[in-house]
């Protein structure tokens, strides 16, 4: 297995831009993303335009730890917690009641999609910005989702403010994360 380390500066760089209110282009614990705050409106609205991607379809949340997770839904249910505990793959939960986000990033049925990456690079920046961060395939909506950097439209790269150099020579292919729905009373549904 081969062991990645990050340059200081390349995360540096990457959190000036989002505090900037930019968009990158980032590794993440599953494919490729663009990312930014994700309480920032206008650069969630950035996203979505690049993407191509209608304002209707909700985007998924990274964060550095549990913990952050409970800082942006109503009702974080107990058996969240058992789900992130035995979980051997990436997982995205869908948590019924989104808040202290913007409205252009809360699902119409005011859910949002969030997970806790414990990749190097997105790991370190999540916890560095102290929000959100938007993490969504770095592709045009309806294309195939890049499983390496190499797979990433120059239209895509062009279109951000910044794109990591961690990973860039990595071309183990990766996978979108499980994604499971939590009901308000207490249901579990497997999306993906």
């Amino acid at each position: 297995m081969e062991v990645f380390m990050f340059d200081k500066d390349d995360l540096r760089q990457a959190l000036q831009t989002i505090r900037k209110g930019g968009v990158i282009l980032y590794p993440t614990d599953t494919v490729w993303g663009l990312g930014c705050d994700a309480t920032n409106e206008k650069a969630v609205s950035r996203i979505y335009e690049i993407k191509r991607r209608s304002e209707s379809k909700a985007l998924i949340l990274l964060v550095d730890s549990v913990a952050r997770v409970q800082n942006y839904v109503v009702d974080f249910p107990d058996i969240a917690f058992d789900l992130l505990d035995v979980a051997v793959s990436p997982t995205t939960i869908i948590y019924d009641k989104a808040k202290n986000l913007p409205q252009n990033l809360v699902a119409d049925d005011g859910s949002i999609a969030i997970r806790v990456t414990s990749e190097l690079f997105s790991n370190a920046l999540c916890a560095a910005v102290h929000v959100p961060l938007v993490s969504t395939s770095a592709n045009v909506s309806g294309e195939p989702a890049p499983g390496c950097f190499n797979e990433i439209s120059h239209e895509i790269i062009d279109a951000v403010d910044y794109v990591v150099k961690f990973r860039q020579d990595d071309v183990a292919k990766s996978k979108p994360s499980s994604i499971i729905k939590l009901g308000a009373s207490g249901q579990v549904r497997i999306i993906r």
